[in-house]
This record gives C-alpha cells, structure tokens and sequence, in this order.
C-alpha cells in the first residue's frame, strides 16, 4: 500500500486590528486551530470557524501551506 505525501497545512486566526491589514489586535489570543495532512482537510477545518465567527467582521481565519516552507524546492 503506497502511502500519499503529506501536504502539511495550519489553520489559524483571530481578531484584526482593521479589514484593511492582516495585523492581528492581540497575538496571545490567536487561535491555533491545527495542522492538517492535506489542503482538504484544512479547507474544511477553515470553513467551519469561518462561519462560526461570521458575526464578528474582525476576525479572519488563514491557511498556511506548512509543506511549502519545509521543502520550498518542491513547491
């Protein structure tokens, strides 16, 4: 059975300072959601507390593409 290349993702976020920058208002508070094996999964996990937080404007939620910074030649 092969196994499929692990794609790390983190989801993250929090509150911004203002919709026109991605300055967070307070770094202590950034919720750490998880690192994921593939872009799907952390699509998923994005969306979900992306709607959850839909009533707050300030507060944005990212993907980082994790795989990228730890081998950038395979990018």
């Amino acid at each position: 059975m092969a196994t499929q290349k692990q794609l790390l993702h983190l989801v993250f976020g929090g509150e911004l300072e203002n919709l026109e920058t991605t300055q967070f208002k307070d770094l202590s508070k950034l919720d750490i959601v998880g690192i994921y094996p593939n872009y799907a999964a952390a699509h998923a996990a994005w969306k979900a507390k992306a709607q959850a937080t839909v009533d707050n404007a300030h507060m944005r939620y990212f993907i980082v593409h994790l795989h990228r910074l730890l081998d950038p030649e395979a990018a």
